[in-house]
């Protein structure tokens, strides 16, 4: 089962080559930990099954012509997936995408939100499509993970929740 609306979300350090604004490494990627947002920021953590899949492309470039509705409402959207950080690259070059992807390529944060999707168009486990709100204090506010891959968040109800923190 998710991580519950309640919880503490478990913290995580991730890798992401399309994070703006930090600090990058001699390889050009920067490491994201939830934990920086502490105190500062809410958070939405989107969880997606695969770079260049149509589902997950949609709802990422959706996403990305949404980031200023999301930064009104003092909230810092966080993408994960278990590709590569060069995959996810690659795909946020092509797609023109925004949001700040991050590579949990370990599956240790999948796993940690329990999200996990046990086999990913035949290719092993991935991530399952999930999001998560998490306040300043680190405290889930939202969770919903989709009952299919291709199926969306229900970003209305996202927003809605955001806008009573």
């Amino acid at each position: 089962m998710a991580i519950s609306v309640g919880s503490t979300a478990p913290d995580f350090s991730l890798k992401s080559a399309n994070a703006e604004g930090l600090a990058k490494d001699d390889f050009g990627f920067s490491t994201v930990k939830l934990s920086d947002y502490r105190g500062k920021k809410n958070v939405v953590l989107l969880f997606f099954p695969g770079v260049f899949t149509p589902p997950c492309t949609q709802e990422m470039c959706t996403m990305s012509e949404a980031l200023s509705d999301y930064k009104d409402l003092g909230a810092e959207v966080l993408s994960i997936s278990v590709d590569s950080a060069l995959a996810q690259k690659v795909w946020s070059e092509k797609e023109n995408i925004k949001v700040t992807l991050l590579s949990d390529y370990e599956k240790k944060t999948v796993k940690a939100y329990d999200v996990v999707l046990p086999d990913f168009l035949g290719m092993g486990e991935g991530s399952k499509r999930a999001a998560f709100v998490v306040d300043k204090e680190g405290v889930v506010r939202y969770a919903e993970v989709t009952p299919t891959p291709p199926e969306q968040p229900d970003f209305a109800a996202i927003k809605s929740v955001l806008e009573k923190l």
